[in-house]
């Protein structure tokens, strides 16, 4: 078994424990409503590419196995294993189970056991003869007694919830909980998106390498013929100096890709949570653009969106603490009882004439906190707003970045397709170039243009291409897709 096989089920042993907590946190308060869309929504998506209206798509899972690329596969799923930011977005899943479950303590009756030994004199020095007693020297009293105390106990505290104060704090806390579970979702998705992106840049990085290196042997070449041109007096010595200083500026810009190839893998190998030695390997190109996966519909996608459940829980969250602080102008009842044993000799502790118990009940009913008690409901109800306004805004945000992933996919795949003819037609225009310099034809700066044009074209055919994959990945993740179906947001 791998270490990232014994992360992963670690983790997820610890999700199945949350919900668990989950399942006995439900029922606790009254089921929210899903608050309402911040926008009229359309029934299709309005960009090209979607699934027609009507048609419930599901997301695929694993979406970056689409790509065809094993190496990928397994650098995406170790990443999404070993990053630190999932391991955070864990361990607060976990604080905010534990809260919830401290929070629900409150609804139970509190029970503790009391166990207390206590040994006391009395002085009755000062007190004067008041009479003899039996077996005193003289009939006097003694300087003082001294005695002993034994007790158990068994303790009892309990509010009784009637109003629901407690109840609805506790739902708060549990929407806490599951907010942070789909944080976690989000996580992930966020972190299988950004090694995605990484690893594309990476092979961008060593395509535009090679790119730079085939331009920089090249223009050696170039440079050679023009210098034994120029040393036969066939070409002028300006003709030279132009091809060695072009020559040294591909040989600036190879260095220049290397250090963007070196800066890209180190930065990947971070993410990996592995040590950035520079040494991680890719393929030197990059995959083909896969079709496009479906959009589904604008109102799918509020529910199935990570970022937008939590946020809706959130909002949830802040409705339940809302009501607890509206509650609180409510009179409390509690119960407090003890019964237990007391005797001054430890032997007879537990005889039976030595039982002793209480029990009590009180009625607390706020009258006057400077207005404490309404602040309180003020603050949560601002609260409840702020949460319903940033609900709204990641909504928001969910449905533009479906509809600009969609609207710049075919805008992409059109600048790519003219980047390549371009790049095609100026790589065939070097040659013609070369061949017509040496002929005398035509001037030795009209190899370099056309030299400069194949390198920008073919340079930028590569990035539009890695900038197609990366809007692919930013599609997959805004549609939400994951690895687990909505709604279970604790499985792995």
């Amino acid at each position: 078994m791998t270490k990232a096989d014994i992360t992963t089920r670690a983790r997820a042993g610890a999700l199945l424990r949350a919900a668990l907590l989950c399942a006995m946190l439900a029922g606790c308060a009254t089921v929210p409503t899903r608050p309402a869309p911040p926008v009229p929504l359309p029934e299709r998506f309005v960009a090209p590419g979607e699934a027609p209206a009507g048609d419930a798509v599901a997301v695929a899972d694993r979406w970056w196995t689409s790509f065809g690329d094993e190496r990928l596969e397994l650098l995406v799923e170790a990443a999404v294993s070993d990053n630190p930011a999932i391991g955070q977005a864990v361990a607060q899943t976990e604080i905010a189970a534990a809260q919830a479950r401290i929070v629900r303590a409150d609804l139970f009756p509190q029970v503790n056991a009391a166990l207390a030994a206590s040994r006391q004199r009395q002085n009755l020095a000062g007190l004067g003869p008041i009479g003899a007693l039996p077996g005193t020297p003289g009939g006097d009293l003694p300087s003082g007694f001294t005695f002993n105390n034994f007790s158990t106990a068994l303790e009892v505290q309990w509010e009784l919830d009637i109003w629901g104060r407690l109840s609805s704090q506790s739902a708060a806390a549990r929407a806490d909980f599951l907010a942070s579970a789909e944080n976690l979702r989000a996580t992930r998705q966020a972190i299988a998106a950004q090694a995605g992106r990484l690893y594309f840049q990476v092979v961008e990085s060593r395509a535009q390498l090679a790119v730079a290196q085939t331009t920089e042997a090249a223009l050696t070449e170039i440079e050679r013929q023009i210098a034994n041109r120029a040393s036969a007096g066939i070409a002028p010595p300006s003709d030279q100096l132009l091809a060695s200083a072009n020559l040294g500026a591909a040989q600036a810009g190879v260095e220049q890709r290397r250090e963007a190839l070196e800066q890209a893998t180190r930065q990947f190998e971070i993410l990996l949570r592995d040590y950035p030695a520079g040494t991680i390997a890719t393929p030197d190109t990059l995959p083909e653009v896969p079709p496009p996966p479906p959009a589904g519909l604008p109102a799918d996608l509020l529910v199935r969106r990570p970022d937008v459940a939590a946020a809706e829980l959130s909002l949830h969250a802040a409705g339940y603490r809302l009501e607890a602080s509206r509650r609180s102008f409510l009179p409390g009842i509690g119960l407090t009882g003890s019964i237990g044993t007391a005797s001054q000799d430890i032997g007879r502790l537990f005889d039976g004439g030595s039982l002793v118990w209480t029990i009590a009940g009180r009625l607390l009913q706020p009258i006057f906190q400077g207005g404490r008690l309404r602040a309180q409901v003020r603050s949560a109800e601002g609260q409840r707003d702020e949460a319903l306004e940033l609900y709204a805004e990641v909504a928001l945000q969910a449905l533009s970045e479906v509809e600009t992933a969609l609207a710049i996919e075919q805008v992409l795949a059109r600048r790519e397709a003219a980047s390549d003819t371009a790049a095609r037609a100026a790589e065939g225009a070097v040659e013609i170039a070369f061949n017509r310099y040496r002929e005398g034809l035509d001037p030795f700066l009209n190899v370099l243009e056309a030299q400069q044009r194949a390198l920008d074209s073919r340079s930028a055919q590569i990035a539009t291409r890695r900038a197609r994959l990366d809007n692919r990945i930013n599609l997959h993740l805004a549609l939400g897709g994951d690895f687990v179906a909505p709604g279970d947001a604790t499985r792995n």
